[in-house]
């Protein structure tokens, strides 16, 4: 029989699997659709019984599979868009046994630079944490240009405000699915991470309790000036004015083609001083705008932002590796490790030689790797683990360094390689690009014990190691072997503490 759940006067119908009751698709906001495309979330206006045994449509945005000379990155992007109106939607993986109530919930924001993903990609699937007493929840919130893209007259951020409707839906709703409203985790990776370091920061206070940043940070918000020059080229791209009317007409295909657009268009966005806080990954993000961020996210995160919520956080060795070197790249040459540098740091010759000493690369592509690794994301993950270490709520800090075997070991413990072992999805999908497998054995162990660590987190508030404190800034590294430092982070990163 296909399991119901009744949510006040609905009801929802999904199905079973491997000891696991799921519901996909479930619509938590009204679809966002000609001009609310760019309105704030608005109640979900479904009744009666909702057929929730199909995943749901995703946001629009770019198909990039099947690209000549590109890597199956799908594992981590999706396989692109599934169109329909109801795209702001979410799937719950619950136990069988899950009508007693009172299990951790975890809500998982996906990555894709804010212009890709979905929750319905198989890597997410929530069957595991399930297994494990967990509701599991993934999310689709608005992308590209609908989501994030400042335009005069529309709500900013308007992607994170799906985020927090979806969570508020989540706090509503949960308990039907037999979680418990009041212990819920949110986590993400990538600029599901960012969101999340965002969320601490914007979100009502008691929304969640607990948050996992998995490569990403709280320091990535673009100011008003330079969201305000990304609207400025897109608009010139379209070859239309920068204003909500306007960008109202445009049809979601051609929004998303402008965005590929814009991602091969040469762009600056060091604009008054301030450098780009998204280092090129994406054009589009959270913005600085007064309202949900008034500035940095970290920045409120340390007068207290979230003082309550237990913040897990944490990167990769060598996040950089997938880019420079599964993506099909130009060489880095010493040039352009030079001119990357000088982008990012006021003294690049102190700080390249400074990489040099510490034994962090012997060619320019091992450089800028460690470079952009530690810009992007490593020294915002100490940021934010410093900044909420004072706090009430408790702050642990991770280094996953566990190595692909992809590209003859040159991938490392590259940028969302930590997702195949968080979800202990080995077996059920192709990781593609990413390489790991399901008959390595070490994988294998390594997947069970940090997915265990991941639902202590949720459950009890405790992943298994030493807390963050300023006193003992303990590093828990995560691979073959788990160790544990107070000296993650060596004199080459201190180079980056005053630099914004």
């Amino acid at each position: 029989m296909e399991p119901v759940v009744h949510i006040g006067p609905r009801s929802v119908r999904g199905v079973r699997s491997e000891g696991v009751r799921v519901f996909r698709g479930i619509p938590y906001a009204a679809g966002p659709t000609g001009t609310d495309r760019f309105a704030a979330p608005r109640p979900a206006d479904w009744t009666g019984e909702f057929d929730a045994r199909a995943f749901g449509p995703t946001a629009p945005q770019v198909n990039r599979a099947g690209i000549p000379g590109v890597p199956d990155l799908s594992a981590i992007l999706g396989t692109g868009w599934t169109p329909g109106e109801d795209y702001l939607n979410l799937n719950v993986w619950t136990p069988e046994d899950a009508t007693g109530g009172g299990l951790p919930v975890m809500v998982f924001i996906h990555g894709g630079a804010f212009v890709g993903g979905s929750g319905r990609q198989a890597s997410y699937d929530g069957t595991r944490f399930a297994q494990d007493g967990v509701v599991l929840v993934t999310v689709n919130y608005r992308l590209g240009v609908p989501g994030f893209l400042r335009l005069p007259g529309a709500p900013d951020n308007r992607g994170l405000r799906d985020q927090i409707a979806a969570l508020q839906w989540v706090r509503e709703h949960i308990a039907a699915f037999g979680g418990d409203p009041d212990n819920l985790t949110v986590f993400g990776e990538s600029a599901g991470a960012l969101s999340v370091g965002a969320l601490l920061a914007a979100a009502p206070a008691g929304l969640f309790r607990r948050a996992i940043v998995q490569s990403g940070g709280a320091s990535h918000a673009l100011t008003t000036a330079q969201a305000d020059h990304v609207t400025a080229v897109l608009a010139g791209l379209l070859g239309v004015p920068a204003t909500l009317a306007a960008f109202a007409e445009i049809p979601d295909e051609a929004l998303t083609g402008a965005v590929a657009r814009l991602e091969a268009t040469p762009l600056d966005l060091t604009v008054d001083g301030v450098r780009d806080p998204l280092m090129g990954l994406s054009r589009l993000g959270p913005v600085i705008d007064g309202d949900l961020l008034t500035g940095q996210p970290v920045d409120a995160v340390r007068l207290g932002a979230a003082a309550d919520v237990d913040v897990l956080a944490g990167a990769n060795s060598d996040e950089m590796n997938l880019y420079l070197v599964a993506l099909p790249v130009p060489e880095t040459t010493e040039s352009l490790l030079h001119a990357a540098a000088a982008a990012l740091h006021p003294d690049p010759a102190t700080l390249l030689e400074a990489y040099r000493v510490a034994g962090r690369g012997g060619t320019p592509r091992e450089l800028l790797g460690a470079i952009g690794t530690d810009y992007m994301f490593a020294v915002p993950t100490a940021r934010l683990a410093e900044a909420h270490a004072r706090h009430p709520g408790g702050t642990w800090r991770y280094e996953f360094t566990w190595t692909s075997p992809g590209y003859d070991g040159a991938l490392g413990a590259c940028h969302g390689l930590e997702l195949p072992f968080v979800f202990d999805n080995l077996g059920r999908v192709d990781y593609g690009v990413l390489d790991v497998r399901q008959d390595d054995g070490t994988a294998r162990g390594l997947a069970e014990r940090l997915h265990a660590s991941w639902v202590a987190f949720a459950r009890d508030g405790d992943p298994g190691w030493p807390r963050f404190t300023p006193e003992a800034p303990v590093v828990r590294r995560i691979g073959t072997e788990w160790t544990s430092t107070t000296t993650a982070d060596g004199p080459e990163r201190a180079l980056w503490r005053d630099v914004r």
